[in-house]
């Protein structure tokens, strides 16, 4: 694995949700891991070194090795808007990129870099053509990696996971849902999967990151009301099919296996009481 002993450390440049369990996972195993965040770092998991660092104004990489053995680039911006996200995706990468030469670089990317919106299935083979400002700089960063030798990038479906809730709201405030297909990977998941990545001898360019099983809103909402106790509620107007789905075939193929294959599996330990 990348970061053995001898090999130098694994930078984790946005150690959050996934990032911070990316290095307890790698330190867990005894790989040296540098975890980057924007305010001073609390809460790392033991073996794990935190270093204040600015990707969107490049303050503090100067404390980082030259040549890790590795960089995971998995850092989400504070406002959701293109100028918070073009800081931190194209200018940050390039800034993490011209700050250390590392062997195995990992970017995660998102499907928002597709344009398809009327359920049809998307792999690492469908073309990219996003139609929103995410999508759009995110395959702007991506291209920063086109070529390089041992550059993956990893494109996430949605997250969800403990905190992350938005979605049981709406099924317990009695929000029917849409006929939009939605794809989503649990946190967890999401950092075994770049662990699983930094494993591998030699990983393909790109991966598609999501659970075994895409469901419609409308569909996910019942289910989790059903799982509460709580009664149904009037089924929404019928129209178009929205949204797309994403096969994980290439990362499984490579030996990857969801703890989480289903909303099911994922969202079934979240339901409880105050939720």
């Amino acid at each position: 694995m990348a970061g053995e002993s001898g090999q130098g450390p694994v930078v984790v440049a946005g150690a959050g949700d996934v990032g911070g369990r990316l290095a307890a996972c790698l330190a867990r195993d005894g790989v040296e891991v540098l975890a980057l965040r924007r305010r001073p770092p609390q809460g790392l998991a033991d073996g794990v070194t935190g270093i204040q660092a600015d990707l969107a104004t490049g303050a503090g990489l100067s404390a980082l090795p030259r040549q890790p053995s590795a960089l995971v680039f998995c850092a989400a911006p504070d406002q959701r808007d293109e100028t918070a996200y073009r800081a931190l995706y194209v200018d940050g990468l390039s800034r993490l990129l011209a700050a250390c030469d590392a062997p195995r670089v990992v970017f995660v990317s998102s499907t928002a870099v597709y344009g398809e919106h009327r359920g049809e299935w998307v792999d690492e083979s469908t073309p990219a053509n996003p139609v929103a400002f995410n999508g759009r700089v995110l395959r702007q960063a991506e291209r920063l990696l086109e070529g390089r030798r041992g550059a993956t990038c990893l494109r996430l479906s949605g997250l969800y996971g403990p905190g992350r809730t938005s979605l049981l709201r709406r099924a317990f405030t009695g929000e029917p849902g849409s006929r939009r297909w939605g794809n989503r990977i649990h946190v967890q998941d999401a950092a075994t999967a770049l662990a699983h990545l930094l494993a591998l001898p030699a990983p393909a360019p790109l991966y598609l990151g999501s659970d075994n099983l895409p469901a419609l809103d409308t569909e996910v909402l019942a289910w989790l009301r059903e799982q509460a106790g709580q009664l149904p509620v009037a089924a929404p107007s019928q129209g178009p099919v929205q949204g797309r789905r994403v096969r994980n075939e290439a990362l499984r193929a490579t030996g990857w296996t969801p703890a989480f294959p289903d909303y099911r599996a994922g969202y079934g330990p979240l339901i409880g009481p105050g939720v």
